[in-house]
């Protein structure tokens, strides 16, 4: 059995430790609620923008362009997304599991060299170089400063290589944020515009609540209720109406919808990585101070039960040394 203060010692060691895993929930917590901001305030055009473009390619027969049209695939890019630091659980984990399978599946089938990654994250970066994997770029300061800028650039160089015939497919792997409690990977085609996708596409998001346990969530779907949507007027939104009319041309009309879609799809995986990953560490966070709080409450038991044993021997002795004499 160890000595109290060996005991001692560790209950300080594990109070310290604490202390930094509630500190890092904290901060964890905070980033997680600008996160959140950041997609509640770009996700209504994305989402409107995404749902009007591949409602009209759907819609109008003639509506065909080369972003939309299947092809033999013989070269493939990924864009995977990760964070830059640690302690959040599985999320990097689980993301470059996806990544490893992904491209195994595209070399057995297309050969060694088919595949090209994108890395937005470091320890994604780190972990594709390290199996050989042909990395272009390094895109790890995204994720510390998510920027529409760079991935505009980004969009448009996959845009040029999939227009060119350099690449065949492009697919985005990432975590959807669903909510504090609940990240869900995805593997999304991002060229060619997949149009049957949006039908099943997950839009769903909690960006209201940071609360991570179960039984919050579970209070949360009880008692959330639909709004319908209103105008400054107070009249209620109709949905938006399929049935376009096209001017000044179809052309036009697409050449300015399908960038504008591929720059904001590419955004809206980032900001919702970001997320992810915010979300994940503070759930790992949480668990982390709670088994911390478990083990200090063993310590002090166990502290408590070697001092009182302690004290116990010595009034023995005491006893037993007045008795002799």
């Amino acid at each position: 059995m160890p000595s109290l203060k060996e005991i001692k010692g560790r209950i300080a060691s594990v109070n310290s430790t604490r202390k930094i895993t509630s500190a890092m929930k904290m901060v964890a917590s905070s980033k997680l609620h600008h996160a959140q901001v950041a997609i509640q305030n770009m996700l209504p055009y994305e989402t409107l923008l995404e749902h009007i473009l591949k409602s009209f390619l759907a819609a109008e027969a003639e509506a065909q362009t080369v972003f939309d049209q299947e092809r033999p695939v013989k070269r493939v890019a990924l864009v995977v997304f990760s964070s830059n630091s640690s302690l959040c659980g599985g999320f990097n984990a689980n993301i470059i599991k996806m990544m490893m399978r992904t491209v195994e599946a595209y070399q057995n089938e297309l050969g060694q060299g088919s595949v090209e990654v994108y890395p937005i994250g470091r320890k994604v970066a780190e972990k594709a170089r390290k199996l050989g994997y042909d990395v272009k770029g390094d895109y790890a300061a995204l994720v510390d400063h998510p920027n529409v800028r760079e991935c505009i650039d980004i969009a448009m160089e996959l845009g040029e290589k999939f227009y060119e015939g350099k690449i065949d497919r492009v697919e985005l792997i990432y975590h959807h944020f669903k909510s504090a409690g609940s990240q869900i990977l995805t593997n999304k085609t991002f060229l060619p515009i997949d149009i049957e996708s949006e039908l099943e596409r997950d839009h769903e998001r909690d960006l209201t609540s940071i609360a991570a346990t179960k039984e919050s969530q579970e209070y949360l779907k009880k008692n959330r209720r639909t709004k319908k949507k209103v105008d400054a007027e107070g009249k209620e939104v109709v949905p938006l109406n399929d049935n376009f009319i096209v001017e000044p041309d179809m052309d036009t009309v697409l050449s300015q919808l399908i960038p504008k879609m591929a720059h904001l799809m590419l955004y809206t995986a980032l900001l919702d990585s970001v997320a992810s990953e915010h979300a994940a560490r503070m759930v790992a966070m949480q668990t982390a101070t709670d088994n911390a709080d478990e083990l200090l409450r063993l310590l002090n038991l166990q502290y408590n039960k070697g001092r009182q044993q302690a004290i116990t021997s010595e009034l023995l002795d005491i006893v037993g040394g007045s008795v002799n004499n």
